[in-house]
């Protein structure tokens, strides 16, 4: 099962790795905008366009690799103090009863969109580029299918806190700041 889970991981930090190129994609149609337009006063028609869908790729598919890295803003004023077997309890519940139920809302929404968009070759009607959006619209499925084979590992990892009483530890890619910092100060691990 931790093989599994960890499967599980390795494929939404792939994931999220791949998209986070997004960022420079979307750094660079920024600063070649400002550059034409206000340097050679001749301002694009398309990279507004290529800017929204960068951004918006880049925050639908970070969404599991964010679940997988436990770095989704949580409420945990009263949840901190709960044992690992309560804290296991209250996440399975409230996958569930809240995630699993909107995931499949958006899957099944999101695929009949995308379906809609690729029937008529769906194009940006708020541009002058009339850019292709259909491509765009199909990552809301494929983001909500993610979601869920990630939410899967976490009801696994939720069973096996609850049998164990501790956390399984996460494949870990990045590391805070703050989190380096203090194991410099520290002498620790860099």
């Amino acid at each position: 099962m931790i093989s599994f889970i960890h499967a599980i991981e390795q494929l939404s930090i792939w994931i999220g790795r791949a998209f986070g190129w997004c960022i420079l994609i979307l750094t660079l149609s920024v600063a070649y905008e400002v550059f034409v337009r206000y340097v050679l006063n001749s301002p694009t028609v398309w990279v507004f366009d290529v800017m929204v869908q960068m951004y918006g790729a880049l925050f639908l598919m970070a969404g599991p690799y964010a679940l997988a890295q436990d770095t989704h803003v949580r409420a945990d004023v009263i949840y901190r103090f709960l044992s690992v077997r309560w804290q296991a309890r209250v996440d399975l519940l409230l996958f569930i009863v809240f995630f699993f139920p909107g995931m499949f809302a958006l899957a099944w929404y999101g695929w009949e969109i995308a379906m809609d968009s690729w029937r008529y070759h769906e194009v940006s009607w708020n541009s002058p580029a009339r850019i292709q959006i259909y491509y765009f619209k199909t990552l809301i499925p494929v983001a909500a299918a993610l979601f869920i084979v990630q939410g899967i590992a976490e009801c696994l990892r939720c069973y096996l806190a609850m049998k164990t009483n501790k956390w399984l530890p996460r494949l870990e890619d990045a590391r805070e700041t703050e989190d380096l910092l203090k194991g410099q100060a520290s002498g620790l691990e860099v």
